[in-house]
């Protein structure tokens, strides 16, 4: 039986695990101008090809009827348009607890954690390289918290050899955390022994195996135009699994693509098309996802930037391009802050807004994430949180009921009155607002008397009393006795190499 855990803020039930968008969809190019990107990306590839340097990815379009040169891939408008029928347009992502499962469907937003970053940074330990340690705790951050709805390679446990690293980081996220799991695609043996132990650590059948996905992976191409073994084998064998892939061409105007806002999305479109495409020539009806986290460089520096306004239009196009094709989609979040300052926590919370407008399915780096993804920081995480539940509580609409209305209150207060004291604010004062998480709203004598602490420094608290408090869920137990033998065999095997 899966604990209740939804939270209680002020005496008041919210619910940040089932979000669904609250605004409409808003758009930066017109319908006509967004089919015209389309069917330029159907042109770049049928015309000028996408290089595919994995020989059996190349077959699959061969078979299909695309024309090859050596390892350039020039795929019909036919064989793209075949692909998007049998593409689904939901799915369930599975959970051990069945109260974090979620549709991956269009309308439907969930957030992951910052992700993929190879150091950890907090303000006790200062920036260091990730470890196995700082992995496991950033998980325990990611399992804290309901809005974080899926669960990420927060940080990269490099004391962890590259063969052996996939099986504490699986067993980490099968024995710690009860949320829907995620699956680096770096090569198939890797790929295969994670699968295999979600199925071996929860106990599943055949039939819970094919009732939904358990894991997901992202899938970068290499661009302008490429696709290299490994995301290509990841795409294979995901997708004959059954379980998700996340096509997501990272494209920074400017350097990896062109500097306009349309070319950029064009190449993006066209990249991501490619890779959902191989998807369904593997198996037909594989879950996949569009993918766009296109921003740009800035170009004194060649470095990437996040949260500008192009980052924004690219958010509210790939959403218009998404949407045009029928498939549920991905964004993210982004800072290139070196620390949790004013400009991290601005270049965060716009890229927030623009997937939000955007109407993005799953809102990826959406806490924690640094130095364009070098650092996981620990106090920006939670400070993040409080953005993330701000958009939570904007995805529910306020009472529109004659209670709601408070006509009682609003008779009863005379001119230059207040309301603190009347009768409907004290049925209702302990839950009528949402309740900060870092935020202080206390007077300046208030706040010198605590401390003078910034929002950094009393994140730093709340991190740390998370960590001392998690408890891992009750199936932990039993699913480390179920892998133990596993990994011990694949440990003494070597492991798993990371490319094959």
């Amino acid at each position: 039986m899966a604990r209740d855990r939804t939270p209680r803020r002020k005496g008041r039930p919210v619910d940040y695990v089932h979000l669904t968008h609250p605004f409409t969809p808003q758009s930066v190019f017109s319908d006509d101008a967004i089919a015209a990107l389309h069917d330029a990306a159907l042109g770049l590839l049928e015309q000028h090809g996408m290089k595919i340097l994995l020989p059996e990815a190349r077959a699959l379009f061969a078979a299909a009827g695309a024309r090859g040169m050596g390892d350039m891939v020039f795929i019909g408008r036919d064989i793209i348009a075949n692909a998007l029928t049998t593409a689904p347009r939901q799915w369930r992502m599975r959970s051990m607890n069945s109260a974090r499962e979620r549709q991956y469907a269009p309308g439907q937003l969930l957030f992951g954690p910052g992700a993929g970053c190879p150091n950890a940074t907090d303000l006790v330990r200062g920036r260091r390289p990730g470890t196995l340690r700082d992995y496991l705790e950033t998980l325990a951050l990611q399992q804290s918290f309901d809005v974080i709805h899926i669960l990420g390679p927060s940080v990269e446990p490099q004391d962890v050899a590259a063969p052996l690293r996939p099986y504490a980081m699986m067993q980490a996220q099968i024995c710690r955390a009860d949320k829907p799991m995620f699956v680096y695609a770096r090569g198939r043996a890797q790929v295969q022994d994670s699968l295999h132990m979600i199925r071996l650590g929860l106990g599943l059948s055949e039939d819970d195996w094919a009732s939904g996905v358990w894991a997901y992976t992202v899938i970068n191409t290499n661009s302008p135009r490429q696709l290299d073994n490994p995301m290509a084998q990841g795409i294979i064998g995901f997708a004959r699994a059954g379980q998700a892939s996340i096509i997501t061409p990272f494209c920074l105007a400017g350097a990896m693509a062109p500097v306009t806002v349309a070319g950029a999305l064009i190449l993006q479109h066209a990249e991501a098309l490619a890779g959902i495409t191989l998807s369904q020539l593997a198996r037909p009806g594989a879950p996949v996802s569009y993918g766009g986290f296109s921003s740009n460089v800035d170009m004194k520096s060649g470095a990437p930037a996040f949260g500008t306004p192009e980052h924004l239009k690219m958010q509210l196009g790939s959403g218009q391009l998404a949407r045009h094709i029928g498939l549920p989609w991905r964004s993210a979040s982004g800072s290139a802050s070196n620390t949790a300052d004013m400009q991290a926590a601005q270049e965060t919370t716009h890229t927030l807004w623009g997937a939000m407008l955007a109407q993005a399915t799953l809102v990826v780096h959406a806490a924690g994430w640094l130095e364009g993804g070098l650092s996981f920081g620990y106090e920006k995480f939670i400070n993040d949180i409080e953005a993330l539940q701000t958009l939570a509580e904007m995805c529910v609409k306020p009472g529109d009921t004659l209670d709601d209305f408070a006509l009682d209150a609003l008779a009863e207060v005379p001119p230059g009155g207040h309301f603190f004291a009347t009768a409907h604010t004290m049925a209702r004062y302990d839950g009528a607002f949402y309740s900060p998480l870092v935020a202080d709203l206390s007077n300046h004598g208030q706040w010198t008397e605590s401390g003078a602490l910034r929002s950094d420094q009393r994140a730093t608290a709340i991190w740390q009393r998370t960590l001392a408090n998690f408890q891992p869920p009750a199936h932990g137990e039993q699913a480390a006795d179920r892998l133990a033998p596993f990994i011990a065999a694949r440990t003494a095997a070597g492991g798993a190499p990371p490319l094959d």
